[in-house]
């Protein structure tokens, strides 16, 4: 037991001579309960500052106290804390003591003189029960104060990242408008291409984060599930690596690759692992000087890949080590700020990785001297190769078909329509009843529709259209904002053949329309 424990239990004696002090530490003792007798009162004040369950003295020694040293002494007991007093008094003296005890003494209890060993042995027992409720209900206080404490500082993280968010969705959003309003000026095809690339990088960036926050509440609420395959460590990497590249490009860093074995097979989630990978990568440019080194290795160590990105940036504190995959944490905020993210990256690659039942660890020398995060994931049994799909062929149709395209998003549905205009009949529709009206006039081949409709929603348009006779098979591509694997099943139980998450680029919809185009 340790010695706080053994403190909180004892009893703490002061009696008027030597001899009646080790004759109640002797009952005490034969009872079980721990004993301390001091020779006086500083003692006794010495000795209850350290803890005590309950106090056993004399009225003398009450009234001998004329210093208050026992009054200061109980008077620094924390608000929680009601001592028991247990006073011993001559029979008749401890009357007035009773019936008007100091406001220092709430845990008073008197037993008149003469008293027998069980009754005295009794009231000790109760009062340490009634000490030991103290105790419970200080915990409770205690856990309540750490829960207050949790929750404070979960609502500051809450309202940092709301500031951050709203941050960094502004920062992409204004090349977005520079861009606009730079098309609008008169013809320049340079200028338009650069301003077009420049605003795809950030809708792409925007994108990104949106996934990331998407991954985030699937993970936190249980919904996140792997589509596992046997993978090569290979590919695994040029995907990480490929998705990282511009900006450790933008950054000049100097990225060193070093896999012993890039044909070793093992079971994961291709894109998840690769997703992991990419944000430790994306995490070391930005925390790495312009110009320096990321180092990324990967071997096998008996039955576990390890899988290594190391850099030699500004390096991580001793004590922020373990809080850098909380999520929302930024335990560098004024880097973070220069440099941008959610502090979302790494509580990601942390569940990622275990729900791949691996781990991932982070370690640094300290600021200045770089960091090194480690991922270790089961092997397993060995795999062969598995042989990779065919990919289908992403080239649009060669002839005309129609397409419809229907969206609540007027601006949307037009954009999307001139889009498609150049190799497609196309049409559009705002809602559900005009959308089955334009079908029945229309007879389109393809109907590229939003899930979210104001009335009657794409799932309800989906089910009519399946229940209408056509004279030649109907295409339905769900093209929505919500891409959770229960809106995916949500959306193939309504009769869509596609389901497309909001915002899709031109190669995915003509890659989806093609492999229509070839639906048998």
């Amino acid at each position: 037991m340790a010695a706080a424990e053994v403190f909180s239990e004892r009893v703490v004696v002061l009696m008027p001579t030597k001899r009646d002090g080790e004759h109640a530490s002797s009952l005490l003792r034969e009872a079980g309960i721990t004993g301390t007798v001091c020779p006086d009162l500083a003692a006794l004040c010495r000795e209850l500052r350290q803890g005590a369950g309950a106090l056993l003295l004399t009225d003398e020694a009450l009234k001998g106290d004329s210093a208050g040293q026992l009054a200061e002494a109980m008077r620094e007991q924390p608000t929680w804390s009601v001592v028991p007093v247990v006073v011993v008094a001559r029979e008749g003296s401890g009357r007035e003591l009773e019936l008007n005890p100091p406001e220092w003494l709430r845990g008073l209890i008197i037993v008149e003189r003469p008293v027998r060993a069980r009754t005295l042995l009794s009231v000790v027992l109760s009062a340490l029960r009634g000490r030991r409720d103290q105790y419970r209900v200080r915990d409770a206080m205690a856990q309540l104060a750490n829960q207050a404490e949790q929750l404070r500082s979960a609502d500051r993280r809450k309202d940092e990242f709301l500031a951050t968010l709203a941050h960094e969705l502004r920062n992409p959003l204004a090349p977005i408008q520079t861009g606009l309003d730079l098309l609008e000026l008169p013809h320049d095809v340079p200028a338009e291409k650069r301003a077009l690339g420049v605003m795809r990088r950030q809708l792409q960036h925007m994108v990104r984060m949106i996934d990331d926050l998407l991954d985030v509440s699937r993970i936190t609420q249980g919904k996140l599930e792997l589509k596992r395959s046997v993978v090569t460590l290979g590919d695994v990497l040029d995907v990480a690596v490929e998705a990282s590249r511009p900006l450790i490009e933008r950054n000049e860093h100097q990225l060193r690759r070093q896999v012993s074995q890039p044909e070793l097979t093992f079971e994961a989630d291709l894109t998840r692992i690769a997703q992991v990978v990419s944000n430790l990568l994306n995490n070391a440019s930005k925390f790495t000087p312009r110009g320096g080194v990321i180092e990324l290795t990967a071997a096998r160590a008996g039955d576990e890949l390890v899988i290594e990105v190391r850099d030699n940036g500004i390096g991580i504190r001793a004590e922020h080590l373990e809080r850098v995959f909380d999520m929302f944490s930024q335990v560098n905020r004024e880097v973070v700020r220069s440099q941008g993210g959610l502090g979302i990256g790494l509580a990601l690659v942390r569940s990622l990785v275990e729900m791949h039942h691996g781990k991932v660890v982070a370690s640094s020398e300290g600021p200045g001297h770089g960091s090194c995060f480690t991922i270790s994931l089961p092997l397993g049994p060995e795999h062969a190769l598995a042989e990779t799909p065919a990919r289908p062929s992403a080239s649009a149709p060669r002839d005309r078909r129609r397409v419809l395209v229907v969206d609540d998003n007027d601006d949307a549905a037009e954009l999307l329509e001139l889009m498609l205009h150049a190799e497609y009949d196309t049409t559009t529709a705002s809602d559900g009843p005009s959308a089955l009206a334009a079908a029945e006039r229309f007879t389109p081949d393809v109907v590229i529709l939003d899930i979210g409709l104001p009335g009657m929603n794409g799932y309800d348009v989906a089910r009519e259209l399946r229940r209408r006779p056509s004279p030649h098979r109907l295409e339905l591509i769900a093209l929505t904002g919500w891409g959770s694997h229960e809106d995916k099943q949500k959306a193939l139980e309504a009769g869509f053949d596609v389901h497309l998450t909001k915002p899709v680029d031109r190669e995915r919809l003509y890659g989806a329309l093609a492999r229509l185009a070839h639906h048998p």
